[in-house]
């Protein structure tokens, strides 16, 4: 099992029940309806991801391939810019950073496509 994608995975699992219970428990009153929503959106997106990490942590060890772990790095990096902008835009305000979401939507797609193929091969 690939050490590195189980720390990110459990990590970023770990990251996402906390901040989904401050959503539930520390937000709620204190946003609007539709931000909260936003908040949520981001802590789920989260989740799914933090489980395909520690998916590609599994696949790696059984499967030999870069595809594999680019996979890992691409679902981090869109943890990081998807969920991670939408935290930042409703705790914040700044609704520049909304720009950057779609970079994190891309980088989740992509590595869905990687592990694609690296299946088919």
């Amino acid at each position: 099992m690939d050490s590195t994608f189980l720390l990110v995975g459990a990590l970023a699992a770990f990251i996402g029940v906390g901040f989904g219970a401050f959503g539930a428990h520390g937000l709620e009153g204190r946003l609007s309806p539709d931000m909260l929503a936003t908040f949520e959106v981001g802590v789920r997106y989260q989740m799914y991801h933090a489980l395909a990490v520690l998916l590609v942590a599994v696949a790696a060890a059984r499967m030999n391939g870069t595809l594999v772990r680019v996979a890992g790095w691409l679902f981090t990096t869109g943890i990081v810019l998807f969920s991670g902008s939408l935290y930042v835009l409703t705790l914040s305000g700044i609704t520049a950073l909304g720009t950057v979401t779609p970079i994190g939507g891309v980088a989740f797609l992509a590595g869905w496509a990687c592990l694609l193929v690296a299946a088919l091969r």
